[in-house]
């Protein structure tokens, strides 16, 4: 069988690309672990400034979908842990206002740029409130593969057929799963990094506002995601969407959901957004068997432990 991630290493495609596993139906029952843990790498003040500089036009426009990132084989996992149902609010970029709805938080979703291997590597992020008010949030195969770190890493908010109306964000720490970035192991693919602008002190929540993020919610929950599909029949240029109600992964073993979705490698990443506006899960991976189908992780104690620690840096 054939597992498609967003991002590919064989023939798995990440943002609905292809994940190779032999896998197997897993129910979602909740682990007895130790405990969730992270994984986080912190990136040198010389390093925000090199990664700034290094996304000129020409390179964002050539950068590929992270495909060629996502393990062939995946551990097995029979629960992810669930832990206290927890719902963080969004906010405004302007005081007084309520949050912008999910449908139409066109502004906290954009593309992220990394390099990988030597390779520049594109996929899609969503600015989610925290206590810094800088953090977005993305897949796990977007900031780590097989235990390395990607460098170059930016957000690019509001990106627009090469416009990029709110400039870069350079990543000040990048944090994902232990299970990610220890294992590979794809239920858990789910990361969020801490960022800060080119210049001056302001952060994603006073420029483009932030969405609400939720964790440890019921499952076969409906959906609307988001991305920037750039392999075809999409072009990277424009942020598209999908929308279904989830299912359980009876492919392969993973505790991932999917709905329905066209979307192509580069959304790896987008935000799944609940009906209240909460994003819920991430863009993740796919099946080369099974068309049109989209898995995100789901958001339990361990995804909710790497967004705690991004939030408070």
């Amino acid at each position: 069988m054939t597992q498609r991630p967003l991002l590919r290493r064989c023939s798995r495609l990440l943002g609905g690309a292809a994940l190779v596993a032999g896998l197997a139906v897993g129910g979602a029952g909740i682990a007895a672990a130790d405990g969730p843990d992270s994984e986080r790498t912190t990136l040198s003040s010389s390093a925000q400034s090199d990664a700034h500089e290094y996304w000129t036009a020409s390179r964002m426009e050539s950068a590929v979908p992270a495909e060629d990132l996502v393990p062939e084989d995946s551990p097995v996992t029979d629960a992810v842990e669930k832990g206290k149902p927890q719902t963080v609010a969004g906010r405004s970029a302007e005081k007084g206002k309520k949050p912008q709805a999910a449908a139409a938080a066109k502004d906290t979703v954009g593309k992220v740029f990394f390099t990988q291997g030597g390779v520049d590597y594109v996929c899609s992020g969503n600015a989610v409130a925290s206590g810094n008010g800088s953090t977005v949030a993305t897949a796990g195969h977007c900031v780590n593969d097989a235990g390395t770190w990607a460098t170059n890493w930016v957000f690019v908010p509001g990106y627009d057929h090469g416009d990029a109306p709110y400039g870069t964000w350079a990543a000040t720490d990048l944090v994902s799963t232990d299970q990610w970035v220890s294992e590979e192991d794809i239920s858990y693919d789910v990361a969020f990094a801490k960022v800060e602008p080119e210049s001056g002190t302001a952060t994603l929540e006073s420029t483009v506002g932030t969405t609400a993020i939720a964790f440890n919610q019921a499952r076969g929950a409906s959906y609307t995601s988001y991305g920037y599909p750039a392999a075809a029949p999409f072009d990277g240029e424009s942020l598209e969407s999908c929308s279904g109600t989830a299912s359980d992964d009876t492919i392969g073993d993973t505790q991932s959901q999917g709905i329905s979705c066209d979307m192509t490698g580069g959304s790896s990443g987008g935000p799944w957004f609940l009906g209240d506006g909460a994003q819920n899960s991430v863009n993740s991976f796919g099946y080369n068997t099974q068309k049109n189908v989209m898995y995100g992780p789901y958001f339990g104690a361990d995804a909710q432990s790497a967004y705690a620690e991004a939030g408070a840096l």
